[in-house]
């Protein structure tokens, strides 16, 4: 699984387009497509564009929420919020081989995921971030060592987690040496795509 991920921005389906081509022309290997508040049809042609571009760069290609989406168009898989489908629905839906990935915010968040089978979850946000609506409590470095360590206490296996939420460059290596998998960012790389290639040397 990556351990760079990025999360599609744009208020239009113009400007979501060219921020996923700039990122995979960058070199970005996942991508997930997420525009909240988007017309039904604009977002299915999204998605729709979305697959055909990560197909033709071979990038692992997730739907953010949407699992019906997903199905219809053959992505890779979704990431879920905690207030959105269950997982297990979204497995029966998109079968087994798909990717599945959930939020979460809080230990009993994660441990919640670990139990549904998440293959992969993002925690955060490590910091104040503009991209989410309803922001949950800020972790900060001390939030992921409290989490980690609390996973360790009770003898859970550490699974894969994606630290999101402002994610800077300076920031992976202390977040992979707390014991977290990779990060998604969002806003870094819509802004300056080229710095893909520095993002992905620091990664342990």
């Amino acid at each position: 699984m990556e351990k760079l991920q990025y999360i599609s921005q744009g208020n239009t389906i113009q400007e979501q387009e060219f921020h996923i081509r700039k990122a995979l022309d960058n070199g970005i290997k996942w991508v997930q497509v997420r525009w909240k508040n988007a017309p039904e049809n604009e977002l299915i042609n999204l998605c729709e564009i979305s697959k055909q571009l990560c197909s033709e760069y071979q990038s692992v290609c997730i739907i953010n929420d949407h699992v019906q989406i997903a199905k219809e168009i053959d992505a890779d898989g979704v990431h879920l919020g905690l207030n959105d489908s269950a997982i297990e629905e979204a497995r029966l839906i998109l079968g087994e081989n798909k990717i599945i990935g959930g939020t979460a915010n809080t230990l009993s968040d994660v441990i919640r995921r670990i139990n549904e089978s998440c293959d992969y979850i993002g925690l955060g946000p490590l910091r104040f971030t503009t991209t989410k609506e309803k922001l949950s409590p800020v972790l900060g470095f001390e939030g992921y060592q409290k989490i980690i360590n609390g996973l360790r206490e009770q003898s859970i296996d550490i699974p894969k987690i994606v630290a999101i939420g402002s994610v800077g460059l300076e920031d992976i290596l202390p977040l992979q040496e707390i014991g977290i998998y990779g990060v998604a960012v969002s806003g870094l790389i819509t802004k300056q795509p080229s710095i893909i290639n520095e993002l992905k040397k620091v990664m342990i």
